[in-house]
């Protein structure tokens, strides 16, 4: 089997999806398709394009297909300082900015904060340092027994939703730092609960106070690095959480 074959085939298998499956909805023959899986037959890069495409494979792993298929990657990866994305982070800075007094995150693929409006300190003044020595990782201060679950009325509930997001991130991008993630936090006290949840939203209870969170993405991304970018956004709640933060 051909190394872009096998990766075909591993996200195929991710997908829970049959030859039968894929070929139908890529336009391909399905004798075409197990060629290619096999190594049988090499695919072009459009065809590895169009699979992805139907298997919803993220960016960076698109570019990864390519790579193993011989040829050059179709997305960009740049660098978060660099000039390319500068207008753009401008952009979503001020996206943070405007969501004041509200708290709002920006977070990459892992989690890892890239800038937060200066709300945010209200979640973060009394973690332990450590947690918040750069790169922090968001999920780590959300569930940490140091960082936030201390303060956090509804740990189990808040929790449950958080390592299920997780859990659909894993199975979405297959990412092996978010599987080691995912075991370190699923060590931390703080119970889960089964079941659906009650009410109309899952709050995040703090200190008191009572949110609901929004996440945001570039709606059209080209470049690996924009793609895996997300603004974590907290809003009010109820009207003692507004009339709280001041808004």
């Amino acid at each position: 089997m051909s190394d872009v074959g096998q990766l075909l085939r591993t996200w195929r298998d991710e997908r829970r999806l049959s030859q039968l499956d894929l070929s139908g909805r890529a336009g391909v023959s399905a004798r075409h398709l197990s060629f290619v899986e096999t190594g049988r037959s090499r695919p072009t890069r459009e065809m590895i394009l169009r699979l992805a495409e139907q298997l919803d494979v993220p960016l960076r792993s698109r570019n990864e297909l390519l790579l193993a298929g011989g040829f050059a990657p179709a997305y960009s990866e740049s660098d978060l300082g660099g000039p390319p994305l500068a207008e753009i982070l401008t952009g979503l800075r001020q996206v943070l900015a405007g969501h004041g007094p509200n708290p709002a995150v920006l977070v990459d693929r892992h989690w890892t904060m890239i800038d937060a409006n200066p709300a945010v300190t209200r979640f973060t003044e009394d973690c332990a340092p450590e947690l918040l020595e750069p790169p922090v990782n968001v999920l780590r201060l959300a569930l940490h027994p140091d960082g936030l679950a201390p303060r956090t009325g509804n740990l189990a509930e808040w929790r449950t939703h958080l390592l299920h997001r997780l859990d659909r991130q894993i199975a979405a991008t297959a990412d092996p730092v978010l599987r080691d993630l995912r075991a370190e936090l699923g060590g931390y006290p703080g119970g889960e609960i089964a079941g659906g949840p009650l009410g109309v939203v899952i709050p995040f209870r703090y200190a008191g106070l009572s949110f609901f969170t929004m996440t945001s993405v570039l709606g059209t991304p080209r470049d690996v690095t924009l793609a895996e970018l997300a603004i974590e956004a907290f809003l009010p709640a109820d009207a003692a959480t507004a009339a709280a933060l001041g808004g």
